[in-house]
C-alpha cells in the first residue's frame, strides 16, 4: 500500500524558542513544558537506554559508554568495548537493552567497525555483551554491514526491538557516496535490516533464499536512517531518515518495500540541482511525512507515558540542524498536525523514561541529558 504524503507547510505550528539563559519553559498547544538539565559533560551523546535501577546508559560518539547515576553524575567509561573507528560521523551509536535484560543483563549497541586495526575502511556493526560492574563481558558481534567502505558518513546506527522481542531492526545508511547501492539487494548499504537477537536471520524475511540478495534485508531505498520506534497501538515499525538538501522523511518500513532513495525524494542536491526523477514512482513508497526544508531529523519515539496525556500516541522526532522536537499527531498512516518545540540546541536522541518524562540528548562536545516535564 502506498502511504499518503503530507507537506510540512500544511499544518506546521511553531512555538517560542527556548534560550537556555533566559527561559525554562516552552508554551505548547496542550501543555506547557519545563526543560531542565539532568546531566552534562558528555562528548556528543548518541544513544540512551534506561537501566532497571533508575540509572541511564548513554553512548558517546567519541567511542565511550557511560552510566549516569540518578543524581546526574557519571564516572569512568564502561570498559570492554570493541575497537571503534571514530571519524567524521563514525563512532559509537545507539544502545538498547535486551528484552530479557532483567535476567540476562545483555545490552546491544551499534558502532563503526574498522576492516582491520586502525583502518579507515569501515561499516556499521552491532554487538551484544553482558553489562556487569561497569564493564562489558562475553562480547559478541552479531551483525556487520557488507561491504565496508572508505569515508565517514551515513552509517545509520539506530536500533529497536519488535514489541515481542523476537526481532532486532537495524537502520543503516548509504555511506554518503554509495547512494545507488541503496537500490540493490546484494549490499546492506541504504537498507533496513531485521535479525533475531542472536544474529540469526528470520525465515520470513523477504529475501531469504533469493539468489543474489542478502537475507538480512527487510526494506531498501533508504538514505540514512536516524530514528526508529515501534508504534504501541499497532506494533508497526516507524522510522525517520535524512534527506539530501531537504526531504527528511518519516516512513513506516514494511517487508520488501522500496523507499525510493536515490530515485525519488523531496530534497535536492547540496547547492541545488535535482536528485533522481522527482517525488514519486510506481512501486516506490512515499513517506508518511517529510520535512522540507530539512531539520536534519535524528531520534524519534512514540509517546506512551502518563505525564502528557494529550500527547498519547504522538510521534516525537528531533532535529539537529532544526534544534527542535517535532510533535506529530497521527491518524492511521497519516500525520494530521505538527507542533514544533524550539530548543535552540542540536538534539540527537529522544526517549520516554519509565517515569513518563521525555529525555533528550544534545549533540555537542559538552553534551547534555535534558528532561521535559509538564510545567507546574
Amino acid at each position: 500500500m502506498k502511504l499518503v504524503t503530507r507537506s510540512l507547510a500544511l499544518v506546521s505550528l511553531s512555538v517560542m524558542t527556548l534560550a537556555a539563559a533566559q527561559a525554562e519553559t516552552i508554551e505548547t498547544r496542550w501543555a506547557d513544558v519545563d526543560v531542565e538539565t539532568v546531566s552534562e559533560g558528555l562528548n556528543h551523546p548518541w544513544g540512551l537506554a534506561f537501566l532497571n535501577d533508575g540509572r541511564m546508559l548513554v553512548t558517546e560518539r567519541a567511542g565511550t559508554m557511560r552510566i549516569i547515576e540518578a543524581d546526574g553524575t557519571h564516572g569512568e567509561p564502561i570498559s570492554g568495548l570493541p575497537e571503534i573507528k571514530v571519524m567524521r560521523q563514525g563512532g559509537l551509536f545507539d544502545v538498547k537493552l535486551s528484552p530479557n535484560y532483567s535476567s540476562d543483563s545483555l545490552i546491544y549497541f551499534a558502532y563503526s567497525e574498522p576492516e582491520s586495526e586502525g583502518s579507515e575502511i569501515t561499516s556499521t556493526a552491532v554487538a551484544r555483551a553482558r553489562l556487569e560492574d561497569n564493564a562489558l563481558h562475553d562480547l559478541e558481534v552479531i551483525f556487520s554491514q557488507y561491504p565496508k567502505e572508505e569515508g565517514g558518513r551515513h552509517y545509520g546506527g539506530r536500533l529497536t526491538f519488535s514489541d515481542d522481542g523476537e526481532y532486532l531492526f537495524i537502520g543503516l545508511g548509504d555511506r554518503g557516496h554509495r547512494q545507488d547501492d541503496a537500490q540493490t539487494l546484494d549490499k546492506h548499504t541504504g537498507k533496513l535490516v531485521r535479525i533475531h537477537p542472536d544474529g540469526s536471520v528470520p525465515e520470513d524475511n523477504p529475501y531469504v533464499n533469493e539468489e543474489g540478495a542478502l537475507e538480512e534485508i527487510w526494506s531498501y531505498g533508504h538514505r540514512n536512517i536516524q530514528g526508529m520506534d515501534i508504534q504501541p497501538s499497532t506494533g508497526h515499525l516507524w522510522a525517520v531518515e535524512h534527506g539530501p538538501q531537504g526531504g527528511d522523511e518519516l516512513n513506516r518500513p514494511q517487508s520488501g518495500h522500496n523507499y525510493g532513495w536515490p530515485v525519488i525524494t523531496h530534497g535536492e542536491q547540496y547547492g541545488g540541482g535535482e536528485v533522481g526523477i522527482g517525488f514519486k514512482k510506481d512501486d516506490m513508497e512515499l513517506p508518511v511525512w517529510h520535512w522540507t526544508p530539512s531539520i536534519a531529523v535524528s531520534g524519534m519515539t512514540f509517546y506512551d507515558g502518563n505525564q502528557f496525556p494529550a500527547w498519547q500516541g504522538n510521534v516525537l522526532a528531533t532535529g539537529l540542524r532544526g534544534q527542535q522536537v517535532a510533535r506529530l499527531e497521527v491518524d492511521g498512516d497519516h500525520v494530521i498536525h505538527q507542533e514544533t518545540l524550539e530548543l535552540g540546541q542540536r538534539i540527537r536522541e529522544i526517549q520516554v523514561g519509565p517515569d513518563g518524562y521525555i529525555y533528550l540528548l544534545t549533540d555537542d562536545a559538552d553534551g547534555k541529558v535534558l528532561r521535559l516535564s509538564p510545567a507546574e
